[in-house]
């Protein structure tokens, strides 16, 4: 994967200081380190629909699950201005090519989730959705999104990183006038990336692409991604991890050596008692794929799923 893989994100993550006071919410993992390998498309609902900067403060309020966006202090309601520019920007970013996006958590037009909405008791309940957040993932149901705070969690952040190079990958091996062949291809390569997340999609999307020739082309590929993204959206645990490790070690039971076999279980069994980390078992493993050049397992994304640079699996 050469080209960069472009995600949305809120333009305050980046250091540009557009929120109402004036300031930003800079993110070095984001900008720095993730951005080595993903190309930003900045977005700030308020300065970009025409509020200025600094601006009075906005929240949510009414009903959780259509609230109105209304400034604090002088009760202006701005939530018809902000649904016609989403539309219009939607539109817009329909063309960009977009594999995800990073929302800016807890804001009123952009939170994903939990955000604060008022009710008539001034007593706030965190249930809502920012205006164009809501806009965006009703726009675009399989991106992959998250926000800033969820992606301090470890675990999210993998998640969410490896969902978007999945999205990518599977816009570069389905392209228009692809075939049943290139989809078998595709789901071949990420069969246990797909087992560490759902076995139950994994099952599912095995059965699809098994029976895809009952299918029309393009109708199972939009089941079989809609499939694939949902699945992707449970954890990796550490229990699904240890299946994995394991179904991927029996590829060695004619190599291995009774020691050396000995071994890789003892640290697939220390990691899964939380000991160290994914990289240790995974990377042990993928000495043993080169070593006997095993073709299945060398295809599989699941040993190599994003740049090692990053490192995700060290802290999962």
């Amino acid at each position: 994967m050469q080209a960069k893989i472009r995600v949305g994100i809120s333009t305050c993550l980046l250091g540009e200081k557009v929120r109402y006071d004036g300031g930003d919410k800079l993110d070095h993992y984001l900008k720095e380190t993730l951005g080595r390998y993903v190309e930003w498309v900045p977005v700030c609902p308020e300065v970009d629909m025409g509020l200025t900067v600094p601006r009075e403060p906005m929240r949510l309020v009414g009903d959780p699950g259509s609230p109105r966006l209304v400034t604090r202090r002088t009760g202006i309601d701005h939530t018809d201005r902000m649904v016609r520019w989403a539309e219009e920007h939607l539109q817009e970013l329909s063309l960009m090519d977009l594999q995800g996006f990073v929302f800016k958590s807890r804001s009123p037009s952009s939170g994903m989730k939990g955000v604060k909405v008022y009710g008539t008791s001034d007593v706030p309940v965190k249930t809502g959705i920012g205006i164009f957040a809501r806009a965006f993932m009703s726009r675009f149901p399989l991106l992959p999104v998250e926000d800033d705070g969820r992606l301090q969690d470890p675990a999210i952040r993998e998640n969410f990183i490896e969902r978007i190079f999945v999205y990518k990958r599977w816009h570069d091996s389905i392209p228009e006038g692809s075939s049943m062949k290139d989809l078998v291809s595709f789901h071949t390569d990420h069969k246990m990336l797909i087992m560490s997340h759902s076995p139950r999609h994994y099952s599912l999307l095995g059965s699809l692409a098994a029976k895809g020739k009952r299918y029309i082309f393009s109708e199972l590929c939009t089941e079989y991604i809609t499939l694939l993204m949902e699945g992707l959206k449970f954890i990796a645990t550490t229990r699904k991890n240890t299946n994995v490790l394991h179904h991927i070690l029996g590829y060695f039971k004619k190599n291995l050596s009774v020691d050396e076999k000995q071994e890789m279980i003892g640290v697939i069994d220390v990691y899964h008692r939380g000991i160290i980390p994914l990289i240790v078992p995974v990377t042990l493993l993928s000495h043993y794929v080169t070593k006997y050049d095993e073709p299945y397992l060398k295809r599989q994304h699941y040993l190599n799923p994003h740049p090692l640079e990053l490192m995700l699996r060290n802290h999962v």
